[in-house]
């Protein structure tokens, strides 16, 4: 499990699909079934959406991004990476999504805590949307939301970070067709706890400015993740399915 902080429960207990209309669950559940179909093409000739970024990098090194240069749609502005630095937590690595400044629309402002950095502005300007944990098989395992530091991203507040989650998408084939699938659809089907977990992030980001006066809570390193949640695709597919079979 990825180590946290703190005590991040909170966005489990809660219901992630409350609210949610029938439409919304049907997008999630479309998405639920690409993620699938990604899985199936590459585990039928031995790969997986990891072994994808990894191949022809070399030796995997801890905090080195993979791939080399990261995955950038110059067209959507997005961006991720791959890597690994918590070998006390189990995981073999994880995932980090971005919405860059091309793709945030004007309205959209930095909101950093106060006496906080930003981060990056104009069009260095980078939205961290969601980290994405997986195991040595190359499947997800947790989702979690990090301190500005960890990602040297601009602070935006949670409601304009979840605003953007809709605008995520990889769309082309470096360097993997089905890897920039997977992730892009990763985002959709687990949107309503990616929202709940962005939500916390702010409430514990507040929190440790009110315990830490005078201090910048967005570089304070002895807090690195500020919400996680364990997934299971499987699970989420089948909530899904229940739910709107009831509808």
């Amino acid at each position: 499990m990825v180590r946290a902080a703190h005590d991040t429960t909170r966005g489990a207990a809660a219901d992630p699909f409350a609210g949610c209309s029938q439409e919304e669950l049907e997008l999630c559940l479309a998405a639920g079934y690409e993620v699938k179909e990604c899985m199936r093409v590459l585990a039928k000739v031995g790969l997986n959406v990891v072994s994808e970024v990894l191949k022809e990098q070399g030796p995997f090194y801890e905090l080195q991004h993979y791939p080399r240069g990261d995955v950038a749609d110059p067209e959507t502005h997005c961006q991720y990476y791959y890597h690994a630095h918590r070998p006390e937590s189990g995981e073999h690595g994880h995932f980090h999504t971005f919405v860059r400044a091309g793709a945030i629309p004007p309205g959209i402002e930095p909101s950093p805590p106060p006496g906080s950095a930003p981060g990056p502005l104009g069009r260095h300007a980078v939205a961290h949307l969601v980290a994405i944990s997986m195991d040595r098989h190359g499947h997800p395992t947790h989702l979690f939301t990090t301190n500005r530091w960890v990602t040297d991203e601009t602070w935006y507040r949670a409601e304009d970070v979840i605003a953007l989650l809709d605008r995520f998408a990889i769309d082309h084939a470096w360097p993997s067709w089905a890897t920039n699938r997977w992730i892009t659809a990763m985002i959709q089907l687990f949107r309503p706890q990616i929202a709940a977990l962005l939500r916390e992030r702010d409430q514990v980001v507040a929190e440790w400015a009110r315990r830490h006066p005078g201090r910048d809570v967005l570089e304070m390193r002895e807090l690195e993740i500020t919400s996680i949640l364990p997934v299971s695709i499987d699970a989420q597919i089948a909530e899904l399915e229940r739910r709107l079979s009831a509808t």
